[in-house]
């Protein structure tokens, strides 16, 4: 056995450590700050823990606490603190599954006897989590065979449950399962990997409880679920609790009834919402907007039901692997089964196919605002941002294969130059690919995920790739932005798909005078209408740039006598072609200029004795400083040209 071992770094470069290093060891070869930094390390692409030994020639990579992975590892292993504890605190509790999810984890439970946890018991277990952090407890790894494991994890029906479903070839070293032990009494069952001991967390907070269904099925057991977020220094625990504080207040729910835009009335349902007329007025503006840039874009626009016959989506293969996700049918016309939509697709494959084409006609590009209708379950509905009833901006290109390249680099421009008019900056794609369900045949996914990832670079932008998350029937690119406060959020897709002119059986005639197969591009720029609304309205806080405001400006007489020059320059305004109200001095002049930056109001305008005189204006922005007596004309000037600044792309 030799006496050193060869290690790859990521940069190229080798290390020579003795043999039987490990992780650990690497780390402090290579500088104190990575070897404290360290949380777990990438042998081979796999992800392992610090106190692995290493294999000569194996390529390595440090994994440190404030990387995406790192927070994960930090964020699992607090997951299993918080199992431990609740297991001390409540002797006999059962506890199930508790993964790290974006910026944070959870852990679901039972407890005995039907118990059921309150907010007051969040701090006990949290002090109980702070005493596990402080013992320093190591997080040990051991592997054993699946009758070990269940014989192991008796009392806890959720995890045998878990371990009976193992497959063999994703289990431990020798086809079984592994669990982490941090004492003789608590162990959990886990794949890993973890940071070496519980001393090496704390920077952490529990923030709520909820109900959640075992597996997400609501035919099963319903567990108590609670939801904690972990860091890797007070610091980032602290930024991120300011951030959340922010969050709250930029709630599009609650936002959307304070301005007066929409809401949900249980009446109607979850998740199908009513607009109100100012957000109507809002959506009809980004509608507008969406219409005219299509149109420029050489886009043809066509209209399609709300219900279909079964059939439709028989052949498109949506009963078949979308049925889950869909509403339940209609019987109609003696028995015939009416479905709600749940995409738009096959039915603009029915306009393409409903006349010869030709290599002349293509590309052809239809585009609809269609409403879908989808059947998510309830506990993730969420607003417009995960709602059962929505409008996608949905377009359908068809193409021959000599157009697909710049078909789709030209849509992603698009996509771009539409995020940036509603004052997105921060971009990122992801090419998600061949899930392990799917239609049609691995070379044409390997064809389709090849021309998106040819797109992606042509138009410069970073992007990962999501293994295995493409549709049943195409891989694609989702578009991810940042909003104000840093969160990420997917919005515009495109997808590559050789499955649904295949199954429709689309032709047209090339220039061989020969029938081909073309190619076909589902694409949505807003994604859905509703949740982009949504999203719009947290990434703005409610303060709707000038040329989407439903009222971008007021104005307000100081007193009754100059209620009808306030007239006048509302008409003025008007005449200019903007969106302006007046409110009477029937109340304090303070009162309704606190009332219309409640309502966010780009400009309340102020009119006086001076300005019935000079004919002028006082000018109250948002969020800059007053401004006195401006003349009226160059107002609407000013305000002109702000409004015209979008869409001179």
């Amino acid at each position: 056995m030799p006496d050193q071992i060869t290690i790859n770094l990521p940069d190229g470069s080798q290390r020579e450590l003795a043999a039987g290093a490990t992780a650990s060891d690497l780390a402090a070869s290579i500088g104190k700050r990575l070897a404290k930094a360290a949380v777990a390390a990438t042998v081979d692409g796999t992800q392992v823990d610090l106190s692995v030994p290493l294999r000569d020639g194996a390529t390595v990579a440090i994994i440190t606490e404030d990387s995406d992975d790192g927070r994960h590892v930090l964020r699992h292993s607090t997951a299993h603190v918080l199992a431990q504890a609740v297991l001390q605190l409540w002797p006999g509790a059962k506890f199930a599954i508790g993964p790290p999810i974006e910026d944070g984890f959870y852990y679901d439970f039972d407890l005995p006897g039907g118990a059921h946890f309150t907010d007051e018991d969040l701090d006990r277990i949290e002090a109980r989590m702070r005493e596990i952090v402080a013992e320093g407890q190591p997080f040990e790894r051991t592997e054993m065979t699946k009758d070990e494991g269940l014989a192991l994890f008796a009392d806890q029906p959720y995890k045998r449950e878990i371990i009976e479903g193992v497959d063999p070839s994703e289990g431990a070293s020798d086809g079984a399962v592994s669990a982490y032990r941090n004492t003789p009494e608590f162990i959990d069952l886990c794949r890993g990997p973890h940071v070496p001991s519980t001393a090496r967390l704390g920077s952490f907070k529990l923030m709520r409880v909820a109900g959640a269904y075992w597996r997400g099925d609501e035919k099963r057991e319903q567990l108590q679920r609670i939801y904690g977020t972990a860091w890797e220094s007070d610091k980032a625990l602290k930024e991120h609790l300011v951030r959340l504080e922010e969050a709250e207040k930029r709630d599009h729910r609650k936002l959307g009834v304070e301005l007066d835009l929409f809401h949900f009335p249980p009446e109607v349902g979850s998740g199908l919402p009513l607009y109100h007329p100012k957000g109507g007025l809002v959506r009809k503006l980004m509608e507008d907007y969406s219409r005219a840039k299509h149109q420029a874009g050489g886009y043809e626009f066509v209209f399609t039901p709300h219900i279909t016959k079964s059939t439709l989506f028989e052949i498109s293969g949506h009963l078949d692997w979308y049925a889950d996700g869909m509403y339940p049918p209609m019987e109609l016309d003696d028995g015939v089964k009416y479905y709600p939509k749940p995409m738009n697709c096959p039915m603009h494959i029915l306009i393409y196919k409903s006349q010869q084409r030709s290599y002349r006609d293509l590309p052809l590009r239809l585009f609809e605002f269609g409403t879908v209708y989808r059947y998510e379950k309830s506990g993730v509905v969420h607003g417009l941002l995960r709602a059962r009833g929505f409008t996608q901006d949905d377009s359908h290109i068809f193409c021959t294969p000599e157009h697909l390249d710049d078909e789709l680099a030209s849509l992603l421009q698009f996509v771009v130059n539409l995020l940036r008019d509603f004052g997105f900056e921060d971009f990122e794609a992801e090419l998600a690919t061949r899930p392990e369900k799917y239609v049609g045949e691995p070379e044409e996914w390997d064809r389709a995920t090849d021309a998106l990832r040819q797109a992606i670079e042509r138009a410069g932008l970073p992007y990962t790739v999501a293994e295995g998350e493409g549709a049943f029937y195409a891989p694609k690119i989702d578009v991810h932005v940042r909003d104000a406060i840093g969160r990420r959020w997917q919005m515009s897709t495109l997808q590559v798909d050789f499955q649904m002119p295949n199954r429709f059986d689309l032709e047209y005639i090339g220039a061989d005078n020969q029938r081909h197969r073309p190619h076909m591009i589902h694409r949505a720029l807003f994604g859905s209408v509703d949740r982009f609304f949504g999203v719009f309205v947290e990434h703005t806080a409610g303060n709707f740039p000038l040329w989407l405001a439903p009222v971008q400006v007021r104005v307000l007489p100081v007193r009754d006598d100059h209620q009808e020059y306030a007239g006048q320059v509302t008409e003025q305004l008007r005449d200019a072609g903007f969106r302006v109200d007046t409110v009477d001095a029937a109340e304090p002049l303070g009162a309704r200029i606190r009332k219309a930056k409640l309502e966010k109001l780009p400009y309340v305008l102020v009119v006086g004795d001076d300005d019935v005189a000079a004919g002028t204006v006082g000018v109250n922005p948002r969020g800059g400083e007053v401004e006195r007596g401006v003349a009226t004309q160059a107002f609407v000037e000013r305000v002109r040209a702000e409004q015209q600044v979008v869409g001179k792309r």
